[in-house]
């Protein structure tokens, strides 16, 4: 019986996992355009949070794969040691959307961190243009002189333009690692004086610089006042689960969770979970600026 159970989760998580991992192709027989638009759209983002978190050899599928995996791997183990179905599959699911979680995350924190680094990369290119230097040199020095986590991308760039000399396909490339509205602001600003020219291009970038400087400090401000309400919310959301596990470990418990009121009644308290977590976030979120020049 638990073997059987166990193949009805996997092929659960399965069936909810297929349209990522075999999304229906543009061309498919009978398929809707917006559907199939908005799939592109979908997979589209989530790749560029992958290569925004800095994982640039992870690919969709092969993500989706380890979350399966994962989510088998948890459930069983949940099972074995807490004998409750329902809780079982609540952990292989949460199990399953823990690696997109953590990309989501890592990319945030990045992107948090990415806002300290553009002024003084802006600093370093208005200093290189000052300097005399031509502008795709200037963008080479920052594979040297520019600050650490950007330094790979534009050590690519001067591969890349050392051996085609194209200058906008390599600013393509460099953006789609960067994957960062603000370093699109930069680069597409560095495209425009390259491609029509100007005496202006210092100015503009330091005026770009002293705002991205100001928005850090707000931004920082504000991040810092909703942490603990944050954390609070989290908390609140974890400590019910927590206590249900532990409830759960003994017989007499687990055999009232294992009835059909206890899955309802766990299946309810994820859904609410879920819902009071997602509008904490949503409430919570300040506005992200998004790409625009991809």
């Amino acid at each position: 019986m638990t073997l059987v159970i166990g193949c009805l989760l996997g092929l659960g998580v399965l069936l909810a996992a297929s349209p990522f991992l075999w999304p229906k192709g543009s061309e498919a027989e009978g398929a809707r355009p917006g559907a199939s638009s908005r799939g592109r759209m979908f997979l589209s983002s989530f790749q560029e949070r992958i290569w925004l978190a800095g994982l640039h050899k992870v690919s969709i599928g092969g993500l989706a794969v380890i979350s399966l995996l994962l989510g088998l791997v948890v459930g069983a183990v949940t099972l074995a040691l807490v004998p409750v179905l329902a809780l079982a599959a609540a952990a292989g699911l949460l199990a399953v959307v823990a690696p997109a979680a953590l990309i989501n995350w890592r990319a945030a924190a990045r992107r948090r961190a990415g806002r300290v680094l553009w002024p003084d990369l802006v600093d370093h290119l208005v200093s290189a243009v000052r300097s005399g230097l031509a502008l795709p040199d200037s963008v080479v020095t920052l594979a040297h002189s520019g600050p650490e986590p950007t330094r790979e991308a534009f050590a690519q760039f001067e591969r890349e333009y050392r051996a085609t000399a194209n200058f906008s396909a390599c600013i393509d490339a460099v953006k789609a690692r960067l994957a960062d509205p603000v370093a699109d602001r930069i680069l597409e600003t560095l495209r425009m004086s390259r491609e029509v020219g100007g005496t202006e291009l210092t100015t503009v970038l330091r005026n770009l610089s002293t705002y991205l400087r100001q928005e850090t400090a707000i931004r920082t401000e504000v991040e810092a006042r909703q942490s603990w309400v944050v954390n609070a919310a989290r908390l609140g959301v974890a400590a019910p689960w927590v206590i249900l596990l532990l409830l759960a470990t003994r017989p007499e418990a687990a055999a009232a969770y294992n009835t059909a009121a206890g899955t309802v009644l766990i299946a309810v308290g994820a859904c609410v979970s879920v819902v009071a977590y997602r509008l904490m976030v949503a409430l919570g979120r300040l506005p992200e600026e998004r790409r625009w020049f991809q």
